[in-house]
């Protein structure tokens, strides 16, 4: 049986240890809120440049260099996994693999799908499937918009050339944290904006449009 010392020791260890945990747990929620207000200072900008890609490549005409809206037929398929390099998130990881293995099931049954892994988690789950045709997990370790702009000019130069006739981007869409939405979003081709709203404005396109579009689709991809 422990004597009184024996229990003070123990007492003050776990005061000790409490204060520790306490300082870890005010660093953590000043990280994330500044996370936080980050990505939702961010979204509006990207809601407008997504709206802005849509409609501008709407108006161009096949002769112009609308490569990037090119509709063919559907035969090798390119998803974009954004998960984390660590787990202990909950279910951050296993959604998003859920929802791309629900899109080879379903969605693309017959067709020839890779993925394109961003996160170690993701690249774990299919590269053992023999699936994985890069990894670029790395970028979380220096998270600029250069290096993302960098992996957004290859996948549109995968898409031009032909080897895959669909990419979509399968990540977490940040709601607050403790909820995260399951988004899938096409990245190439792109979709042209629904209607005519804002499409006959009269605007002096500096560079031509065709650049303009190019330059946005490597802007657009973004993950919340």
């Amino acid at each position: 049986m422990a004597n009184l010392k024996e229990i003070r020791n123990r007492i003050a260890s776990v005061s000790s240890t409490m204060q520790i945990t306490s300082a870890m747990k005010m660093v953590s929620a000043a990280k994330l809120k500044k996370a936080q207000d980050a990505i939702t200072a961010m979204r509006p900008y990207a809601d407008k440049l997504t709206e802005l890609l849509q409609g501008l490549s709407a108006t161009l005409d096949a002769d112009s260099g609308s490569k990037y809206s090119n509709q063919r037929e559907v035969n090798n398929v390119l998803i974009v996994t954004v998960t984390s390099n660590r787990g202990l998130c909950g279910a951050f990881n296993s959604n998003v693999i859920k929802q791309v293995q629900q899109l080879i099931d379903n969605d693309y049954a017959g067709k020839k799908v890779s993925v394109f892994a961003i996160g170690k988690k993701g690249n774990d789950a299919y590269s053992k499937k023999g699936m994985v045709v890069a990894n670029e997990s790395a970028v979380f370790d220096d998270l600029t918009f250069e290096n993302v702009a960098e992996i957004a000019e290859l996948l549109m130069e995968k898409f031009v050339a032909g080897e895959f006739d669909k990419i979509e981007i399968v990540y977490n869409k940040f709601k607050n944290a403790a909820t995260q939405e399951i988004m899938i979003e096409q990245f190439l081709p792109i979709v042209p904006v629904e209607g005519n709203a804002n499409l006959n404005l009269d605007y002096i396109f500096e560079p031509t449009k065709a650049e303009i579009v190019e330059q946005l689709s490597c802007a657009s991809i973004k993950w919340q």
